[in-house]
């Protein structure tokens, strides 16, 4: 796989720190930013556009 379209996920960093309730990010993709959750990553995965995913982030900083 080309490591262009290979997702690098990394934990939010507005997950808990209790280890249970970690949300995980691949936002280095050019076009989707891909979150799934930590404790289930089977359970399958999100896809949002990059310009969706920013406003998102803006309103949870925003709401802080």
């Amino acid at each position: 796989m080309n490591t262009a379209s290979t997702p690098r996920w990394r934990v939010s960093s507005r997950s808990g720190n209790g280890g249970d309730t970690c949300v995980e990010v691949a936002d280095n993709l050019p076009d989707r930013v891909l979150v799934r959750d930590s404790t289930d990553r089977a359970g399958g995965t999100l896809a949002f556009a990059p310009g969706a995913w920013r406003a998102f982030v803006a309103l949870v900083k925003a709401a802080g």
